[in-house]
């Protein structure tokens, strides 16, 4: 059975969370679908410091398609974009709603879940600069958050992002996998290697 993700990129998002997840995932045999968002100009996507990306499809041609995950990169321009495009946000309510995992990073939990109230109640984390955002009651200042009951994964930004990437294998394929990615990585101390 095929693992697959689906990365949503919009212009502003944050390059290096982007990239990170997608070379992850790859590493540990997701199959990951690109999908540019709110994006009229076709499927280049001009990040937050103008690095360009490729998406495979535009959202609206995979709106039907079920994926074991959806992921938001963070950038604020590239939240703002999410959070105003009802097809993402339709998108990650159904994903929701078929109990699969959902995983935003950076400003993509104040901007999009929070600011449309995807997960109220549920503890997340994100970019601490936005923190305001989210009630103090779910604020977790953490690398990460999982909450299991509710399938969601939050991160805080770009140092977080391979963190954040071998928790979504963790949680979609594994410890094992997890670890034997992270064993690729040289990760430096204090991000969790999954080995035992």
């Amino acid at each position: 059975m095929t693992v697959s993700a689906l990365v949503c990129l919009a212009n502003g998002s944050e390059e290096t969370e982007a990239v990170t997840v997608i070379d992850l995932l790859v590493r540990g045999g997701i199959e990951v679908t690109t999908a540019a968002v709110n994006n009229g100009e076709g499927l280049e996507v001009r990040c937050s410091r103008g690095v360009r990306l490729l998406a495979d499809t535009p959202l609206s041609a995979v709106l039907d398609r079920l994926f074991d995950v959806i992921v938001l990169p963070g950038g604020a321009k590239g939240a703002e974009g999410f959070r105003d495009d009802p097809q993402l946000v339709a998108t990650v309510r159904r994903i929701k709603s078929q109990g699969k995992l959902v995983a935003a990073i950076c400003a993509a939990p104040a901007l999009v879940l929070q600011h449309h109230k995807l997960f109220p109640s549920v503890a997340m984390t994100g970019f601490p600069a936005l923190k305001d955002r989210i009630p103090p009651t779910e604020w977790r200042d953490k690398r990460w958050v999982y909450v299991k009951e509710n399938n969601l994964l939050t991160s805080q930004g770009p140092g977080t992002a391979m963190d954040f990437s071998l928790k979504i294998i963790d949680i979609l394929l594994g410890r094992a996998k997890a670890a034997e990615v992270a064993e690729q990585l040289m990760l430096p101390s204090g991000v969790d290697n999954y080995a035992d």
